[in-house]
């Protein structure tokens, strides 16, 4: 069974961070290991308190993680300060074979700051020059990019910067965007490529950016390319919105262990 890592904040309302990233890898056939960055106390309707964890106990997961697991792939999420970049990047220069996908989660969809500016700093010069993909939503890229994206020319040049500051491939998200269809917009060095679907009408968009990258971490650790494994992710995080039933008072949690396997047979 191939192993994946996921790096992230504690979600106590189940439907975002570490708590998505397992049920993903559990849905896609991968086993799935976690390192706690933060705890948060949050639900559908919003962040009321972060913890960030003790560089120590950071680095002591990693170590106890990656000293004993075979892991192909890891993940990173809400990291919450520099103190917590820095260890994960010191532990995964001494793993090299580890392809590493980074969403660079800044603010929680509630607008809780969840990464802070030591953090997002160190983020850009330690783990995206590190990373097989990055996928940042359109806040997120124009942040890292320091241009706007809202346009498609937009978006296309602020791929373009981000991949310049290292990662192999950008999956610009377009889940914030309007429109009929939702478009996620791939960047490598074989150019632009866009993954279209149409825009769910649903209230379970609580983890959607988490979900995605995960199920893209599942499918490099199965052997994907970062192309198939971001158009299988996009297909598989369709089905889990489309088949939610109706939990909590705001944005709800999608049903990550819906019917769908998108890599076929695992073994």
């Amino acid at each position: 069974m191939k192993v994946a890592l996921t790096i992230a904040g504690s979600d106590s309302g189940g439907g975002a961070g570490l708590q998505a990233d397992l049920k993903t890898f559990a849905a896609l056939g991968v086993y799935g290991t976690s390192v706690v960055s933060a705890v948060t106390a949050q639900n559908t309707r919003g962040v009321t308190r972060v913890e960030p964890m003790a560089r120590e106990l950071v680095r002591a997961q990693l170590d106890a993680v990656l000293s004993d697991f075979p892991v192909a792939a890891a993940k990173t999420g809400m990291l919450g300060t520099a103190d917590v970049v820095e260890e994960v990047a010191a532990a995964l220069a001494r793993v090299p074979g580890v392809l590493l996908v980074v969403d660079p989660v800044t603010r929680a969809s509630s607008g809780a700051a969840l990464l802070d500016d030591a953090g997002a700093s160190a983020l850009v010069r330690l783990l995206l020059p590190r990373a097989e993909v990055v996928t940042p939503n359109l806040v997120e890229a124009e942040a890292l990019s320091a241009r706007a994206a809202r346009t498609p020319s937009e978006i296309r040049d602020a791929a373009r910067a981000i991949r310049d500051l290292g990662p192999e491939v950008v999956v610009v998200k377009g889940g914030h965007a309007e429109g009929a269809e939702s478009v996620d917009l791939v960047h490598d060095a074989d150019g632009f490529f866009e993954i279209r679907g149409p825009r769910l009408s649903t209230r379970a968009t609580h983890g959607t950016g988490c979900t995605l990258s995960a199920a893209i971490t599942a499918g490099l650790a199965c052997g994907h390319s970062a192309r198939d494994a971001a158009l299988r992710a996009r297909r598989y995080l369709e089905g889990a919105m489309s088949s939610a039933g109706s939990l909590g008072a705001g944005a709800g949690p999608m049903h990550h262990l819906h019917p769908f396997y998108p890599w076929g047979e695992l073994s």
